[in-house]
């Protein structure tokens, strides 16, 4: 499999909560990205990062069993505490992408938060991971759409 130009792949919330979740019904598509299509560095910004706290603890997103508060941090750590997965902070050109993005007449109020992690993503010249196709809206945008 090709392996991506981005030294770091920002992970979309969707797929955090795939991989953290057995009973996901994307676990093993993610299971199998994390393992064979990853780029060297998983990434979490602090809106991925807040998305995965408040939806895994959400009985509606995680199908009737959803974490405790205790158990989302302890995921989250998990998580971080991987030599692979790092928090990234924003870059100075986050604002500027994120409005050549966005600044125009018919921009949908539903893609604010895509059109976030597009810019960061672009900003930071890593690739975005995510189960929602809707990031082909972007076209400059490095995208693994997993399906």
């Amino acid at each position: 499999m090709k392996k991506p130009n981005a030294v770091i792949d920002l992970l979309d919330v969707n797929v955090w909560l795939a991989l953290a979740n057995e009973d996901h019904q994307h676990h093993h598509r993610a299971k199998l990205y994390w393992e064979q299509e990853s780029a060297a560095k998983l990434a979490f910004c602090r809106v991925t990062m807040l998305s995965f706290l408040r939806l895994s603890t959400n009985p509606n997103v995680m199908a009737g069993q959803p974490f405790s508060a205790a158990e989302a941090w302890a995921a989250y750590r998990a998580f971080r505490s991987l030599p692979e997965v790092e928090l990234v902070d924003e870059s100075p050109k986050l604002e500027s992408v994120m409005a050549k993005l966005t600044d125009y007449p018919d921009f949908p109020q539903s893609r604010w938060t895509d059109s976030y992690l597009a810019s960061f993503a672009l900003s930071s010249n890593s690739r975005l991971v995510s189960f929602d196709s809707d990031f082909h809206h972007f076209k400059s945008l490095q995208f693994l759409h997993l399906h």
